[in-house]
């Protein structure tokens, strides 16, 4: 656990430089938080780390807990955390997921972008395209395929879902789909079409930026692959 007067030691042989917008804006919810003075040393100690706000409001208690940040911080970073990713999905809901596409971005980068390991969520749609769950399915990598596929649609037939989008990370900030990640798409959507689901899209969301594996022409085309470049990058 590092403490306050450890990060002011660790700080003072440092050069003063201006603040940058994530230090400013850290350093005044630390402050409100109850943090004081030690507010900007404990702000530029974790975005040391963390290099942005962004990156930041993904970590968990344990890891910003490992950072040295006070109890009270850490709740107001998830307090902020929850109320970002709050607003951005009430802008996706009761209304078409499929053409959504700048909400639904913002949304889903908000909540994987920066997550330091891979999981797998599945927005399930009804007829009207409308969201109706969104669920994390996978911990972990997507390499147990037949697995994978059962459970998704297994779910699907429980909430009565006509449509599907799948999303991922990968938390080493490169979105460029793998071949497994096309693999298991088309056998997912080769197992749901006779039961009515349509597999409409799978998103890849990075740190910087992200990949449609419809946009780069990748759906149902396992048998074809080739290296593909991403086509669509998000800041």
């Amino acid at each position: 656990m590092v403490r306050a007067s450890q990060l002011s030691r660790s700080l003072s042989a440092e050069p003063e430089s201006p603040l940058s917008p994530d230090l400013s804006l850290l350093s005044e919810f630390l402050a409100l938080a109850g943090c004081g003075a030690a507010a900007p040393q404990y702000a530029s100690h974790v975005l040391r780390e963390k290099r942005t706000l962004g990156a930041t409001l993904a970590s968990g208690d344990f890891e910003l807990a490992r950072l040295g940040l006070p109890a009270a911080g850490r709740r107001m970073i998830g307090m902020l955390r929850d109320a970002v990713t709050l607003s951005l999905r009430r802008e996706i809901e009761d209304r078409p997921c499929l053409t959504s596409g700048p909400a639904l971005l913002n949304y889903l980068h908000a909540s994987m972008a920066h997550a330091p390991t891979e999981s797998m969520r599945v927005l399930f749609l009804d007829a009207r395209n409308r969201l109706l769950r969104d669920e994390l399915m996978v911990e972990g990598g997507i390499d147990q395929t037949p697995m994978f596929v059962r459970e998704i649609l297994k779910r699907a037939l429980e909430v009565g879902a006509t449509g599907l989008i799948l999303v991922h990370n990968h938390p080493s900030g490169d979105p460029s789909p793998s071949k497994g990640d096309v693999e298991a798409t088309h056998a997912l959507a080769v197992a749901a079409a006779p039961l009515g689901v349509e597999v409409h899209e799978h998103l890849i969301v990075a740190r910087c930026g992200f990949s449609s594996l419809r946009a780069l022409g990748l759906m149902g085309r396992a048998g074809h692959w080739q290296e593909p470049a991403v086509v669509s990058v998000a800041a």
